[in-house]
């Protein structure tokens, strides 16, 4: 996943940075509700993490920024408040959930994973196709049976893929979804990582093809 963090607690903050980096997935994080609204003009995520009482602008306004034009990227709404009118009024201005703080890691883990996979149509963490499964809860990838392997990086391209299969993607588009800010890296690391990926995946039934001057496209290869 890549994921957008607005939170301005400090404490806060490094915990789910650290949770989420751990896992495997590329974060970025602001601390001002101004800033951030102003990167999400510009700038595209698979889940944002909204925290409610920010500087500069608060989180519903943030929210309310991004549905009034047309941005229909997951929210999660984080806040200390716990009254039923707060949760109704985030719900209602375009939150796709909500919690409340204190909470747990793994909770709120879960969730991002399911707003997700709400996002791209599928009911469950694991796809399966054959004998390959993938489990994205677990970050693991196995055929027939037997772990692939996988590195982070290799995870994170595999899940992108087999959320767009059958949509080109182009080198910027993967490298913006699998690097945050602070790693600013070259599309030639990405097509290292998409060879030992196509490496990995030989033999299963997901094939990645380049299509030569617009980029990859993954599919379930014929029986």
């Amino acid at each position: 996943m890549r994921i957008l963090l607005v939170e301005d607690s400090r404490d806060l903050s490094e915990g789910l940075l650290e949770r989420f980096r751990g896992e495997g997935h590329a974060i970025d994080l602001e601390t001002d509700g101004a800033e951030a609204e102003s990167l999400l003009r510009h700038a595209s995520f698979d889940v944002v993490i909204l925290d409610i009482n920010l500087p500069s602008m608060n989180g519903y306004d943030v929210l309310r920024a991004m549905r009034a034009r047309g941005d229909r990227t997951p929210v999660l709404v984080l806040t200390a408040r716990s009254e039923i009118d707060d949760r109704i009024v985030g719900l209602d201005i375009g939150a796709d959930d909500y919690m409340v703080k204190p909470f747990d890691f793994r909770e709120i883990s879960a969730r991002c994973r399911a707003l997700v996979r709400r996002r791209s149509g599928e009911a469950s963490n694991v796809f399966v196709q054959g004998t390959f499964q993938f489990d994205r809860g677990a970050r693991r990838a196995s055929l027939g049976g037997i772990d692939l392997e996988l590195r982070h990086r290799e995870v994170q391209v595999l899940e992108l893929f087999l959320s767009h299969l059958g949509r080109v993607l182009t080198k910027d588009e993967v490298a913006d979804r699998i690097y945050s800010f602070d790693e600013a890296p070259s599309l030639n690391a990405v097509e290292q990582t998409m060879t030992r990926l196509r490496k990995k995946l030989d033999g299963s039934p997901i094939a990645i093809r380049t299509i030569r001057g617009l980029g990859y496209i993954a599919s379930i290869r014929d029986a």
